[in-house]
This record gives structure tokens, C-alpha cells and sequence, in this order.
């Protein structure tokens, strides 16, 4: 911090502010795998912005396997869903916390990394999903 009136105080770029919510990957099965473990969205929920404050990033052209989930998804999301969800998970869907990642300066902005995440190193890895 400097003491001189004609310089600005600069925060360091490592300071930036925590990011507020929690992050959850939306999974649907995989019948390749038989297991559901197929990534289709990215939900960063923050209820400090009103109960259901949401953000959703869909996997793009997974519009038919993410059903379960758009229908699930409806209107608004608490936390008490996504423990409702934790508590069914096994069968077609499931849902895993995901970390906030380093660098993210909101909640939006941490679910497109995430996205970008599951787009660029775990889709890839995954077979083809095949018919079931």
C-alpha cells in the first residue's frame, strides 16, 4: 500500500474475491458404461442471491440425454434439491460436487471453467455412447 496521494492503491492480481455458491456436474447414464457417469451440465447454485439463484451450463448437442435433468432442473433449484438428488443418486442420473476453480471471479465464470473443463479433458476420454 503506498502512501503517496497521487498513486493509486492496486490490489495484487492474486487477490481476487472468493467466489460465493457451490458447483454440481449433472450426470446421466452411459450406456457404453453402464454406469451413470456421462456429464451433460454444470449447476452453480448461490442461494445469498435469493432462494433458486442459479446458473446452468449444458454440455452442448446433449439435448435428448439431458432430459432427466432439464426435467428435474424446472423452474428453480435450492440446496435442499441437490440433496434430494445426492440422496437418489445411482440409477439413470447422478450429480458430484465440483471444486471452484483457481482464477474463477464469479460463480458464472466458475461453472464455464468447469465446462470447459469436462469439454476439453473428460468427454474426450469417454467412449461413444452407443444405443442402449
Amino acid at each position: 500500500m503506498t502512501t503517496d496521494p497521487h498513486q493509486p492503491d492496486i490490489e495484487p492480481a492474486d487477490s481476487l474475491p472468493e467466489v460465493a455458491g457451490q458447483l454440481w456436474i449433472l450426470l446421466v447414464w452411459h450406456p457404453a458404461l453402464g454406469l451413470p457417469v456421462d456429464p451433460v451440465a454444470v449447476l452453480g447454485l448461490n442461494e445469498e442471491n435469493g432462494p433458486g439463484a442459479r446458473i446452468v451450463r449444458w454440455v452442448p448437442l446433449v439435448y435428448d440425454p439431458a432430459d432427466p435433468w432439464r426435467e428435474r432442473l424446472g423452474e428453480s433449484t435450492t440446496t435442499e434439491d441437490v440433496e434430494r438428488w445426492i440422496a437418489q443418486s445411482g440409477g439413470a442420473c447422478a450429480i458430484e460436487p465440483a471444486a471452484v476453480p483457481e482464477g474463477a471471479t464469479d460463480l458464472a465464470h466458475a461453472a464455464d471453467l468447469v465446462l470447459n473443463e469436462l469439454l476439453a479433458e473428460v468427454l474426450p476420454a469417454l467412449p461413444q455412447r452407443g444405443d442402449a
